[in-house]
């Protein structure tokens, strides 16, 4: 039985897709004189933004590309950030049942608590695992691994719900059950190569998959 549910957030509770998109051809064009396709970007969503940037420039040093895309994101966050529909009832619906709730992201952790305080998730998180509170993130283990040892959380009991193969691939290598969202912009053949468990296609659809149909809040 799951016990303990842990989700991404870019492309999995919160859509930011075009933005993420967006801020990256922006800045790459600007520092680098040449605008990345969005068929070029999307393959490469769900990493860290520094790989991304480093994938996209051909720099080693993304410090100041990274501070450039987070300045361009900041001024526009607020606007164009929403959780994906079902995301903050079934969050409320499945912590109101017992389970624990876990964020486990590629995110900064200044920039995860501003999304989980602005969209009214926060109350209900019992843990966040950030890229930088982990050495290897997603698709490493290590970040579930973390987020299942704040909870005290077994692998048979937890499951993992994300968009992209780094949370899947995470998911499985930590021995959580993976659970992919049919919403993300990667390829459902990919999401199953990865070794999702199942494709969700509403969120509403986690509680029966988390064996709590029954528990309405």
């Amino acid at each position: 039985m799951i016990r303990c549910v842990l989700f991404d957030l870019d492309g999995t509770t919160i859509d930011t897709n075009e933005l993420i998109i967006e801020s990256l051809q922006h800045v790459i064009l600007a520092h680098c004189g040449q605008m990345p396709s969005r068929e070029a970007i999307i393959p490469r969503m769900g990493g860290t933004l520094a790989d991304q940037l480093r994938h996209f420039s051909g720099r080693e040093d993304v410090s100041g590309l990274a501070a450039a895309y987070r300045a361009y994101q900041y001024e526009r966050y607020d606007d164009r950030v929403k959780l994906f529909p079902g995301v903050l009832e079934t969050i409320r619906r499945l912590s109101g049942a017992g389970l624990k709730i876990g964020v486990v992201t590629n995110k900064s952790r200044e920039t995860s608590i501003r999304t989980l305080d602005m969209l009214g998730l926060r109350r209900y998180v019992d843990a966040l695992v950030t890229v930088g509170d982990v050495e290897h993130p997603k698709p490493h283990p290590e970040p579930v691994l973390k987020a299942m040892r704040l909870l005290s959380a077994r692998p048979e009991e937890t499951a993992m719900v994300g968009d992209s193969p780094h949370d899947i691939l995470a998911a499985r290598a930590a021995g959580a059950t993976a659970i992919a969202v049919g919403w993300s912009l990667k390829p459902r053949e990919e999401l199953l190569a990865a070794g999702a468990w199942r494709i969700i296609e509403s969120m509403e659809e986690l509680p029966d998959l988390c064996g709590v149909a029954g528990a309405r809040n």
